[in-house]
């Protein structure tokens, strides 16, 4: 879902982060934006990109894979404890597939992303100030709705994120749960004033496409993106809290940070993060998905649009935006690249493209607590290298 860790500011960590279902604030390293770039030849072979996979791991990190795209040749890196094929949990990239499947049945005349919540969800958004009468759908999508974030709970917080974890890491919870925790609080502030991330938001985005289909979202996403695109290595786990293989083992420190005791956190109950962050994937696949949707494969013109019509959010992170479900970021050599990062228990992933989609690159370390995935987005698009690790 989303973790507070990854880029330069709480922006980057909420959204280059992906915001996981967690909330983990450790120290990230970051890529030196005066680092020298590495020259033509050196980007050619993705020297860069290397650098920051290998920088990851002595930074503590177990594991480092990413796979590139560009000019109609891909490239596959590894470091440390890690293969080419990894699946892995890719938390909050989960919320690109479910903004795309909103979209998809807008395009179809089944709901309007300016309906009211209320509408699709009776009486679900209510309580301490929460209106659903006053929240759209679109502003779920885009994180202008104030809708408290269940993952910023701190009793949810101790149960999923803490030590308190290895006991309940096989607890289901239902979306309607998730919901009611948020419930509790105030709203962070009247809907479309602001802009907050909130998992609690594609929670209900979920819910919004089971009344619309009748069907588990999961169901949606599977036969609507899945299936047509052919992505053999991602899924929508559900209640199943295994991991497929290929696949490495995910780490964390449980929220200790750098020193404190590792734990193998491959298996959770997926239900934590449900349409905000429950899905599993790999590098291959994840290119393909965001490659197809920016080539307006998956929407018409117009919805392609809505999508990548951003929230400014360059007071907080310069070049910076967030769409529905998609976010857009401006990198350290002026190249903007569209996408989405995601973090859960033990994974950080990155997933990013140029608008064109011709240059894509998808990365995933296996650790929570130290690394620095933006250092792998600015080797692969700008050649730079990162930050001599300490």
């Amino acid at each position: 879902m989303a973790t507070a860790r990854t880029a330069r500011t709480v922006v980057a960590a909420a959204l280059a982060a992906g915001l996981t279902v967690t909330a983990l604030a450790a120290p990230a390293l970051a890529a030196d934006p005066a680092a020298p770039a590495a020259p033509a030849a050196a980007k050619k072979d993705h020297a860069a990109t290397r650098a920051a996979l290998q920088a990851a791991v002595d930074a503590g990190v177990p594991g480092a894979v990413a796979q590139a795209r560009a000019d109609g040749r891909s490239w596959t890196g590894t470091a440390g404890e890690r293969g080419g094929d990894d699946r892995f949990r890719v938390g909050s990239i989960t919320k690109t597939f479910t903004a795309t499947v909103l979209l998809q049945l807008q395009a179809e005349g089944r709901l309007d992303l300016d309906d009211p919540v209320e509408k699709w969800l009776p009486g679900v958004v209510r309580g301490h100030g929460h209106d659903g009468r006053k929240v759209t759908v679109r502003q779920l999508l885009n994180h202008t709705s104030g809708i408290y974030n269940v993952t910023a709970d701190p009793g949810f917080q101790e149960k999923v994120f803490g030590p308190a974890f290895l006991q309940h890491r096989y607890d289901r919870w239902t979306p309607r749960q998730l919901v009611a925790v948020a419930m509790e609080h105030a709203p962070d502030f009247a809907p479309g004033t602001s802009w907050n991330y909130s998992n609690t938001n594609y929670v209900l985005a979920g819910m919004v496409i089971e009344k619309v289909t009748g069907r588990p979202y999961g169901k949606a996403v599977e036969n609507r993106i899945i299936k047509p695109l052919k992505l053999r290595a991602t899924t929508v786990p559900g209640t199943d809290p295994t991991m497929p293989n290929p696949s490495s083992p995910a780490y964390s420190t449980l929220g200790g940070g750098p020193g404190a005791p590792v734990h193998d956190v491959s298996e959770l109950s997926p239900t934590i993060a449900h349409a905000a962050g429950e899905m599993i994937s790999d590098s291959r696949d994840l290119q393909t998905f965001y490659r197809a949707l920016l080539q307006g494969r998956l929407l018409p013109k117009d919805g392609l649009r809505e999508m990548t019509t951003a929230v400014d959010l360059s007071e907080q992170l310069p070049g910076a935006g967030y769409g529905l479900g998609l976010m857009k970021q401006k990198l350290s050599c002026g190249k903007e690249v569209w996408g989405h990062g995601g973090g859960i228990h033990g994974s950080l992933s990155e997933a990013y493209a140029t608008r064109d989609g011709r240059h894509s690159l998808a990365a995933n370390i296996n650790a929570d607590w130290t690394g620095d995935t933006q250092a792998i987005l600015e080797g692969e698009f700008c050649g730079t290298l990162p930050k001599p690790v300490k």
